[in-house]
């Protein structure tokens, strides 16, 4: 299953179920409680998409801060009049800039990898996790020249990013998020967008597939439909795990990856 909403109601509706083995690493959309009252077994499928989405994260990341996106248009749509020195391509350094991890799992980690080869300052935020270079949220978001969000959707990471941790944001910041799109505060999101005052790479969003249509036209954004694990090598390997998981519960073993 990829993305659908297992609860109660669900439940009722299979009563001899015995498996959920979840299509990725998110579960937020599974009530695990309710499966584990039942004795239903749930599955994912990590660490086989960390390499892709931390791809697609640092990629949202290089063509929002270089204005990639911005500069194609531009050529597609005719507006290119020639020369180099156009203000509307003046993007921002990544090399040298700070860039705030929220969430310092796999994924974060592998995130934080590409961006010292960039040369990079890494700052991170994460609960159990006080190494170098970590901050409380609030002092990373003040610091950081770009922040990347990698915390699961929970009780407690839905609306982390709330109008005023958003604020903290520097003028120019830029914000990627390749985790769920209920971590932030959408709304909020919107208004800093629309204003100008910062730039973002979004591939999730609160309501999918619907996207605020405020961000269609808005030059400072960069939008994919949440694509983090979107590559043929990936879905391969998330295919086997997700298999392999239900073999074994089929042969009455502990799965590989239950949660």
């Amino acid at each position: 299953m990829v993305g659908e909403k297992v609860d109660d109601k669900t439940l009722d509706l299979f009563p001899n179920l015995n498996v959920v083995a979840n299509y990725g690493v998110g579960y937020d959309s599974i009530d695990v409680g309710a499966c584990a009252a039942r004795g239903v077994t749930v599955t994912n499928t990590p660490g086989v998409l960390t390499a892709a989405t931390a791809d697609l994260a640092f990629a949202l990341l290089l063509v929002v801060r270089r204005r990639v996106v911005a500069g194609d248009r531009a050529i597609r749509e005719g507006r290119w009049a020639g020369g180099w020195a156009d203000p509307d391509f003046l993007g921002r350094d990544v090399s040298g800039s700070t860039l705030g991890i929220v969430g310092f799992g796999r994924i974060g980690r592998a995130v934080a990898e590409r961006a010292e080869a960039f040369g990079m300052r890494v700052l991170h935020n994460s609960r159990t996790r006080r190494e170098q270079g970590w901050r409380e949220l609030d002092e990373l978001f003040a610091e950081a020249d770009a922040v990347s969000l990698h915390v699961p959707l929970t009780p407690e990471t839905h609306g982390l990013l709330d109008a005023r941790r958003l604020s903290l944001l520097r003028d120019g910041a830029c914000l990627v998020n390749t985790a769920r799109g209920q971590i932030v505060d959408e709304a909020a999101l919107v208004r800093e967008l629309v204003s100008g005052r910062i730039d973002a790479g979004l591939d999730v969003f609160v309501h999918e597939p619907e996207v605020p249509r405020e961000l269609l036209g808005l030059s400072n954004v960069v939008l994919t439909p949440h694509v983090g694990s979107a590559t043929a090598e990936t879905r391969e390997a998330m295919t086997r795990v997700l298999v392999d998981n239900l073999l074994a519960v089929e042969r009455g073993e502990r799965p590989p990856n239950p949660v």
